[in-house]
């Protein structure tokens, strides 16, 4: 089979295209044909050499994918033949087929397409988990999203304003506020200069900051009694923030990480049935993700380091 690799750690120059054994399926894995993989940060720190990565020869990154199943292990329900999955968290998917175990199987209904599934996947799985597990917010609840046209930030922006919460955030071009904008969103500032931030300083119950490096600023939007539900670090590492202020004005950071939740067949089917049931009602509108073929990975690499994208990149083999 075809599949993007690399055998050394580096920038997009790394990655190369070829020829790689085909996985042998284990007797509880079902053998899926890649239909589309989803492109995410976490790949581009894997290809540097910053995340952790499965120790294979040579590295294919990814984890994310969706497509039918091609064959079933011998342990596994013969009946999940041709089905249409989802998975989010399974490695060795920039390939054309990748193996994955049957309790990390979500099956997709009729109305999921596998493109839709890729383009929602892991960022709406993580959305979902933010705005039911951590945030918890009841309408009308003010909050504030970090880096709001993100791909998380986009989907949880909309479950939460389909949830009848007030959404405000924040996003780095006028383009990408426009998006929010769009989607329902309050008001979206500028995310790299903070002359707005006295005029909003105490105002929202959660700021979900998926940004990390400003951190002492969502802290500051926060009400007394709010807290901060931080979750990512794209703009870089948090600063030290001062407990004893937090302790004063009774604020609270919570974390949490997806695969402590995600943590079951079980688990899966139930969030991901949640998840789309949001599709299905028509509350959650998606930007058309970018599409690169597999053997372009590098030119996807480049593209989503650049900041270019507002929607989901995803890679076809």
């Amino acid at each position: 089979m075809q599949a993007l690799y690399f055998t050394e750690f580096g920038t997009s120059d790394v990655l190369q295209y070829g020829e790689v054994p085909l996985p042998q399926v284990q007797a509880n894995e079902v053998l899926v044909k890649n239909e589309y993989i989803g492109l995410n940060f976490a790949d581009i720190y894997r290809r540097r050499g910053t995340y952790q990565i499965e120790e294979h020869y040579p590295y294919i990154d990814g984890y994310e994918g969706a497509g039918s199943i091609v064959q079933v292990g011998s342990a596994v329900d013969p009946q999940l033949l041709g089905q249409n999955i989802l998975y989010v968290d399974v490695p060795l998917a920039n390939a054309e087929y990748v193996a994955v175990p049957e309790t990390k199987v979500i099956t997709l209904p009729a109305y999921i397409s596998t493109k839709l599934a890729a383009t929602i996947g892991l960022q709406g799985l993580t959305a979902d988990f933010l705005a039911h597990d951590l945030g918890s917010d009841q309408a009308p609840a003010q909050v504030f999203i970090t880096g709001i046209s993100g791909g998380v930030g986009q989907l949880l922006a909309q479950i939460l304003l389909a949830d009848g919460l007030q959404v405000f955030g924040s996003a780095s071009t006028a383009a990408k506020r426009s998006v929010a904008l769009k989607m329902g969103v309050r008001e979206v500032f500028p995310s790299r200069e903070f002359s707005w931030l006295p005029q909003q300083s105490g105002k929202f119950q959660t700021v979900y900051d998926g940004v990390g490096v400003n951190l002492d600023k969502s802290l500051q939007l926060l009400q007394h009694r709010g807290r901060v539900v931080f979750f990512g670090m794209a703009g870089g590492n948090p600063p030290q923030i001062d407990l004893v202020q937090m302790l004063a004005e009774s604020k609270s950071i919570l974390t949490g990480d997806l695969w402590d939740y995600l943590t079951s067949f079980a688990e899966r089917k139930r969030r991901s049935e949640r998840l789309f049931s949001y599709l299905r009602q028509g509350k959650i509108q998606l930007t058309e993700p970018k599409i690169f073929a597999l053997s372009a990975g590098k030119t996807a690499h480049q593209y989503l380091e650049s900041g270019k994208n507002i929607g989901k990149v995803l890679l076809q083999p």
